[in-house]
């Protein structure tokens, strides 16, 4: 093992790189080493070499690796909880799969990318891991929601709770984007009467294509000020798409917006443990019925187990209804069924609801203060505090920016 360092200036960018490729680190002598705003130092070996990599003072950290060997995987896990949140980490590795993605996205490595890398590629994902850990403070919150049965109203549930974030803000509005994940029934898009411009034949070849520029083009703008991500249905054609489109869409709007809202397919797709584990909030709908109830629990506890330490699934009961003398369902017994996964009901109220969808607007336009929205503000924003505008990046941060881009 030898280690090999470029000359370092005062205020200056540091990535730390983990290599035993002498291809990979001729690439990263090129990409990074010419720049004198940037600190490159490189270690040669593998990971299972070395017991404590020098990260003291570094902007990022690479660490080329194959995610295919339990004992590489292995020591990246101790490597990770003795580096915790900083500095990020980028996983290269050559050999890839949906359960190396899941284990890499427990870990919580910053991002991961397969080989043959590309130097712009390369460039582009340490200086936006860069900006998003200075940033940490602000990063994007992910509300995400799943049915438990068809039909339970999870769309009606992501809009408004989209539009009540949107509008939480104290001062200035918190950006919010809704993404439409379903896509082969998805119809958030048909809620808010706009036009779905997410092209996925255009990015599903190429996923590093995507960019800041690219997905400006494939927003469509509500009047309110929500964003939108949806593509056009798909209804007679069942198929997944590849995880890494689907993680680089996500982890390209989180990056630009203070809330993510997430409206998921009922459908457990290669990428989904992927979107859960990204999540800060995880709600399963269901209905107040004995079955809805039933699948609802049983989907608890099979994102319990398939998420581990990760968010914790919330079960939501939508049309909820309860009369006096009534004999059906009662509130305490959809609390005794569901335990501690139970966040709370949301009161039916169909006619409101309906005119909101027909017209394409947010309920509290049809009726200012119902009891849909009330309910919703009490779950989704307990303690009605606003998320505070992204703090301006500093000079260092612009050098990296700038220093990368050439």
């Amino acid at each position: 093992m030898r280690m090999t360092k470029t000359p370092s200036a005062a205020n200056t960018v540091s990535i730390v790189a983990l290599t035993a490729d002498p291809a990979f680190e001729q690439l990263l002598q090129t990409t990074f080493g010419l720049s004198g705003q940037i600190d490159l130092r490189i270690t040669q070996g593998s990971i299972t070499s070395i017991d404590d990599l020098d990260v003291d003072g570094a902007t990022a950290v690479i660490v080329d690796m194959d995610a295919g060997r339990s004992d590489e995987m292995h020591a990246l896990e101790r490597m990770m909880l003795r580096v915790g949140a900083w500095p990020p980490v980028v996983v290269i590795t050559q050999g890839f799969d949906a359960d190396a993605a899941r284990r890499l996205m427990q870990m919580r490595v910053a991002d991961f990318l397969v080989k043959p890398v590309q130097p712009v590629e390369l460039v582009r994902t340490c200086a936006r891991i860069a900006r998003a850990s200075e940033t940490k403070g602000s990063e994007a919150q992910i509300y995400t929601f799943m049915p438990a049965v068809g039909g339970a109203g999870v769309t009606t549930l992501a809009i408004q709770t989209a539009l009540l974030l949107l509008n939480s803000g104290s001062r200035a509005r918190p950006s919010t984007c809704l993404v439409d994940l379903d896509f082969q029934h998805g119809a958030c898009a048909d809620y808010l009467d706009l036009e779905p411009r997410l092209d996925l034949k255009e990015i599903e070849p190429r996923p590093e294509r995507l960019d800041r520029q690219l997905l400006e083009i494939m927003l469509s703008h509500h009047a309110s000020g929500l964003e939108l991500i949806a593509a056009p249905n798909r209804p007679a054609e069942m198929r997944s798409f590849d995880p890494d489109m689907v993680t680089r869409l996500l982890d390209l709007v989180s990056s630009h917006f203070d809330y993510v809202v997430i409206d998921m397919p009922r459908t457990w797709f290669s990428w989904t443990d992927s979107v859960m584990l990204g999540s800060n909030r995880l709600f399963i709908v269901s209905e107040m019925t004995v079955p809805s109830l039933r699948q609802a629990k049983q989907l608890v506890s099979a994102m319990r187990e398939r998420l581990g330490d990760g968010p914790q699934p919330e079960v939501i009961v939508n049309r909820f209804e309860q009369r006096m003398f009534d004999p059906g369902l009662k509130r305490s017994d959809i609390a005794q069924a569901l335990g501690e996964g139970f966040a709370g009901t949301v009161p039916n109220n169909y006619r409101l609801v309906r005119e909101a969808i027909d017209r394409g607007i947010p309920l509290d336009e049809v009726k200012p203060g119902n009891n849909v929205t009330a309910q919703l503000k009490k779950l989704m924003l307990p303690h009605g505090a606003g998320k505070p505008a992204a703090p301006e990046a500093s000079g260092l941060m612009k050098k990296l920016n700038l220093s990368l881009a050439k």
